[in-house]
């Protein structure tokens, strides 16, 4: 993982989270993105995941920005027990990003939040409560958890109700749908026409809410399920960078 560094940071209550970064190049601060994991199949892996495969180098240097990944709490080295998606996670989140913000390589302004799947759950409700981020990228993600809840595969609901439990605030605090009035960011979503976690109808349902908010969003749709093949998800990714970061961007 040369040219990729790892740190343990402070989620505020003195439990850690884990980040790993690749840092621009250049001397003057550039943007830089922040990825959240999804579930990773119970591998546990968390941010270690966008070091291992490239990810953060492919990133860093093709757009010359700073790329980072956090691990939610419970996933690599960041302190536990996992909340699905809920306050714990959140503050975590906003760490990171606190942390990129005090980074000499990074220009605080053009900080991107890109969530996967619970990753995106969780990024989205970051969003209402970071107004200052220039765009949110999420893909596959659910905007109003309890709406789904009864009809996720029973792995899923065993792990909402163990992690986050089942009471109305559990599922407000990780829907933002109910908050998208606080969003500022422009956001862009992505998600799978057959993506059997994460109905298609939550990408609909935020996006217009979102517009109704007078924030600008674009949602991309997908033939595909809760996976978004790299290669659907780059047309609609690519131009979005490009104009957030620059017209130098060529690719991810």
């Amino acid at each position: 993982m040369a040219g990729v560094t790892r740190h343990l940071i402070d989620r505020g209550d003195g439990a850690a989270v884990e980040l790993f970064q690749a840092e621009a190049t250049g001397a003057a601060p550039a943007g830089a993105i922040l990825f959240v994991h999804g579930n990773q199949g119970g591998l546990l892996l968390g941010a270690k995941e966008f070091a291992d495969d490239g990810t953060l180098l492919r990133f860093s240097s093709r757009l010359n920005i700073t790329a980072a990944a956090v691990s939610q709490p419970g996933f690599g080295a960041s302190d536990g027990p996992a909340d699905f998606c809920g306050p714990s996670t959140q503050r975590a989140i906003m760490a990171a990003l606190s942390f990129l913000k005090q980074q000499p390589s990074v220009a605080p302004e053009r900080i991107v939040l890109y969530g996967n799947s619970r990753g995106a759950v969780a990024s989205a409700m970051v969003a209402a409560q970071f107004p200052d981020l220039k765009a949110v990228v999420l893909s596959s993600g659910v905007y109003d958890l309890e709406a789904v809840f009864l009809n996720s595969p029973p792995g899923l609901q065993r792990a909402i109700e163990t992690e986050a439990g089942l009471s109305k605030e559990a599922f407000l605090k990780r829907s933002a749908l109910h908050h998208a009035q606080k969003i500022r960011s422009e956001t862009l979503l992505l998600h799978g026409r057959h993506d059997d976690r994460a109905p298609v109808a939550q990408a609909e349902s935020f996006s217009k809410a979102l517009s109704d908010a007078g924030v600008p969003v674009s949602l991309s749709i997908f033939e595909c399920g809760h996976r978004i093949p790299r290669e659907h998800s780059q047309a609609a990714l690519r131009p979005f960078l490009q104009r957030i970061f620059g017209a130098g961007v060529t690719s991810h």
